[in-house]
């Protein structure tokens, strides 16, 4: 009896023990943060604009190796042992500009087919079972101008999944169950695109500025996929996936000798094509020069707007300017935000920007969602600030925020070594110079006050702008007939019905 109460009598005294510990540790913390926030409240707090931060660092390629197998893949490998993982990806010279305007999605089908649709060796169950023990990825899609073949693996597993990639790109099958699968896929698509007044607007905007017909704004329709049988998908498979008219790159931890030797077994047998030609370039010229065009969604209670013209490319002399304009224009702190949005309140969103693309012209697009009463004053806000770009110039504030925020927004485009082979890949395909971000970075640094107002007078154009609504008729007050006599409706009413897949 007496050594039980001696125990309890031990335990009482750790217990008090741990008490005082905790006291002691809390009184100690509280001081700590009351320290903390005295000193804190005795700074003067400072506005962001006075923060003065470190100048950010030289942006620097990684390492890799660039070389051409005897079949003409052309391949690059970037090192990364910082994660146990391998990615790798093959750009592929081919595109849905290229399919037959009566088969739009020809391109797409290709694309999913060629992943789901199995291989000779795997049927598609068996590929997907083993790619999910392995915690790995297969994938594949063709869009607008490229072909895109993909594989994600643990690097234990690199030459297993680097061999069932290799698969998919020498042999699919494209089982017609799977067609008829991604064929229903596509048609509910088309019945839920209208669900979204912003993708209308989108699509819209493409056809006038571009033409319906033209294959940078024409849409998948009922009637194009039931043209579309599986010996299409073969032979538009044939005709571009072929060693020779693609672009590989591997990223992550392994060894690049060994990797070279792995490439060279799994994928150098692979004939090349003799035959195969670059595709010529669907040609491009402005559909609509000016006008106002609606599209009527009564259930709406804003509106969607677009306004803008063609474009440009990346490699014109003056694309650093015209990125400079657009940091003028946009973000917080750009005039579309101080000026629309802030100080009239018109806008939920609005933006405005030059958006070039690779091989073809793109748009200038500017726009946002407003209220349906707040709709032709909006308009008219864009218009004014458009041409307030060209007729003065802009203050040395205004250039120094949009050329820094555009400089710092540049170490974004390597935040990893994937990013960086990404860019060197595509700059390949598309004919330009790999150093050309580089080329770029100077030429932002350069722009001058004198070199915006130039680009906007020259490219921007106020008397040519295509504007597009989406919204409630009834509800936007003033009509937009303020800002043209004549507005043009849009019908997007879905052509035809969805039939029975047809093989």
């Amino acid at each position: 009896m007496h050594r039980y109460k001696g125990k309890r009598s031990m335990k009482f005294k750790i217990s008090n023990a741990r008490r005082l510990i905790y006291v002691v540790m809390f009184a100690f913390a509280f001081l700590l943060l009351t320290f903390d926030f005295s000193l804190a409240a005795t700074t003067a707090a400072k506005h962001y604009t006075e923060l003065k931060l470190p100048a950010l660092p030289a942006v620097k390629l990684p390492k890799y190796e660039r070389f051409v197998l005897k079949n003409g893949l052309v391949v690059y490998l970037v090192e990364d042992h910082e994660l146990p993982l391998v990615s790798g990806s093959a750009l592929v010279r081919t595109g849905s500009r290229w399919e037959p305007g009566e088969k739009v999605g020809l391109a797409g089908l290709t694309g999913a087919v060629m992943r789901t649709g199995g291989t000779k060796k795997h049927s598609p169950d068996e590929l997907n079972e083993i790619l999910e023990q392995r915690a790995a990825s297969v994938e594949t899609s063709i869009g607008e101008g490229s072909g895109n073949a993909s594989f994600d693996a643990l690097s234990e597993d690199t030459e297993t999944v680097l061999g069932l990639f290799a698969e998919v790109l020498r042999e699919p099958v494209f089982a017609q169950d799977k067609l008829d699968l991604a064929k229903t896929q596509a048609k509910g698509g088309i019945a839920r695109r209208n669900d979204d007044p912003n993708g209308i607007a989108s699509r819209e905007f493409k056809k006038l500025v571009y033409g319906k017909a033209s294959p940078y704004a024409r849409t998948v329709e009922y009637a194009t996929l039931d043209q579309i049988n599986r010996d299409d998908l073969v032979q538009f498979y044939q005709q571009y996936f072929h060693p020779n008219n693609m672009i590989l790159g591997i990223v992550g931890d392994f060894d690049s000798k060994k990797m070279r030797s792995l490439i060279q077994a799994k994928l150098g047998d692979w004939q090349r094509n003799p035959k195969i030609t670059q595709p010529q370039l669907p040609e491009v010229s402005t559909a609509t020069t000016g006008g106002v065009f609606f599209v009527n969604q009564p259930q709406l209670t804003q509106s969607s707007v677009l306004i803008g013209h063609l474009g440009g490319r990346f490699d014109s002399p003056d694309y650093a300017p015209l990125d400079v304009l657009n940091g003028v224009l946009n973000g917080f702190g750009g005039r579309l935000f101080n000026e629309v949005r802030s100080r009239q309140g018109l806008a939920y969103s609005v933006y405005g920007y030059w958006s070039p693309r690779f091989d073809y012209p793109g748009m200038f697009l500017a726009g946002g969602q407003t209220r349906s009463d707040a709709t032709v004053q909006f308009v008219k806000s864009l218009q004014t600030e458009i041409k307030r770009i060209q007729a003065q110039p802009v203050s040395s504030k205004e250039l120094a925020f949009a050329k820094e925020s555009t400089l710092n927004s540049f170490v974004f485009n390597f935040q990893d070594p994937g990013q960086t082979l990404s860019r060197l890949m595509r700059y390949e395909y598309y004919g330009y110079p790999s150093d050309f971000l580089f080329r770029y970075q100077k030429a932002v640094a350069a722009t001058t006050a004198a070199d915006v107002q130039r680009v906007a007078k020259q490219y921007l154009k106020p008397e040519n702008l295509v504007t597009l609504v989406v919204g409630n008729q009834t509800t936007i007050k003033p009509p937009l007939t303020g800002l043209a006599k004549q507005v043009t409706p849009i019908d997007v009413t879905i052509p035809g019905s969805p039939s029975q897949t047809k093989n």
